[in-house]
């Protein structure tokens, strides 16, 4: 499953090359509580077909409405500043939830007000070539002038917050995020399943016959390569992690450090505290690693839930690989703040961050 803003602007696209008339709404400004953040987007079709969101459906719907009867009769619609020609106008800007009556009726939080940035009918071609850019593993700052709506494509090297000075509209979009994964077991069907549905781009290697012939994932590359090579030819960068499943050190240690030596936010392995323990010892004893060279190594991976059971262990891990990605702090990565601000007498550095105590893991 593509990431959901890929999947608005590739959809957005096939309407407009069908010719359909179409607009991108995105969240450029929010108040009190609001259902999506800054920068969330949605495409609506003339049909009245949506992909994406802006709320948790009740703008949807109002949204729907208004275009679709505006593009069935071409007449007037001065409705929460949309005007009669919002087929066709430049971007046009409308806010939800200004009073508390109307914050009810679009089911927005007590005190919830967002506004959005319409663009109608946008160009097929530049949408085809951010598309294109995304899937190539390109991160795009997409730049539209208000007063025109005239649109630009600027190439970044890293994700920006949105941007809306009432003269230029810009939004930066990322390619896919995508995940590696080292063995073929159950574990990782459950891992891989649940990391198509959060959209990412999903990987799976195993040089193992044994265990690939029983893969039944569909949507999910599967290579066979040994998994330190794979590691290097995936190009890591700092929208991909890496997970080693097979409790195997012949396959998942070399590919680890490998893993290490790239951008990936997330490198993690599964096994107990104490094969953890032992990956370190051997990791540092045979391949001349360091305490603070594996200090990305996650592992025993996964937030405590309590977990048994294959499906519930891949939740755990999936919560903690969303968290990382999210920058949601963690206690084990508290823990780590913890111990580099500690002096050697073991009392707390003073300008070392608070922390607190760890939950216990698997």
């Amino acid at each position: 499953m593509e990431n959901l803003d890929v999947t608005v602007l590739r959809t957005l696209h096939g309407w407009r090359t069908q010719g359909q008339r179409a607009l991108l709404a995105t969240v450029v400004r929010t108040w009190g509580s609001s259902p999506r953040p800054v920068g969330s987007i949605m495409a609506l079709c003339e049909s009245g077909a949506v992909v994406g969101s802006v709320s948790g459906g009740c703008i949807e719907d109002d949204l729907i409405y208004r275009y679709s009867r505006a593009n069935q009769t071409r007449a007037s619609a001065n409705v929460a500043g949309i005007t009669h020609d919002i087929p066709d106008s430049t971007p046009q800007r409308v806010k939800y939830g200004v009073s508390a009556d109307e914050a009810h009726r679009f089911g927005l939080p007590c005190g919830g007000t967002l506004e959005l940035v319409l663009e109608f009918n946008p160009d097929a071609a530049l949408l085809l070539a951010l598309v294109e850019s995304l899937a190539n593993g390109h991160m795009v700052q997409r730049r539209t002038l208000v007063a025109s709506g005239s649109v630009e494509l600027r190439p970044v090297t890293a994700p920006s917050p949105l941007i809306d000075d009432g003269e230029v509209l810009a939004n930066t979009f990322g390619p896919e995020y995508r995940m590696l994964l080292i063995g073929a077991g159950q574990l990782t069907e459950y891992l891989a399943t649940m990391a198509l549905f959060s959209g990412f781009a999903v990987t799976v290697c195993d040089p193992r016959e044994e265990y690939r012939a029983s893969w039944a994932v569909p949507g999910v590359a599967l290579l066979t390569d040994m998994p330190d090579d794979v590691v290097r030819d995936f190009k890591v960068d700092r929208r991909s992690c890496v997970i080693a499943l097979t409790h195997d050190p012949k396959l998942d240690d070399l590919a680890l450090l490998e893993a290490l030596d790239t951008d990936a936010f997330y490198v993690g392995a599964i096994g107990s505290r104490r094969n953890n323990e032992a990956r370190h010892a051997r990791l540092i004893e045979h391949f001349e690693q360091t305490a603070e060279s594996l200090a990305r190594l996650r592992g025993p991976i996964g937030i405590y839930i309590g977990s048994k059971t294959p499906p519930e262990i891949a939740v755990s891990i999936m919560a903690e690989v969303l968290a990382v990605k999210n920058g949601v702090p963690l206690p084990r990565d508290m823990d780590v703040a913890h111990a580099k601000n500690t002096l050697a007498d073991g009392s707390a550095d003073p300008s070392g961050p608070t922390c607190f105590s760890q939950a216990p893991h698997r």
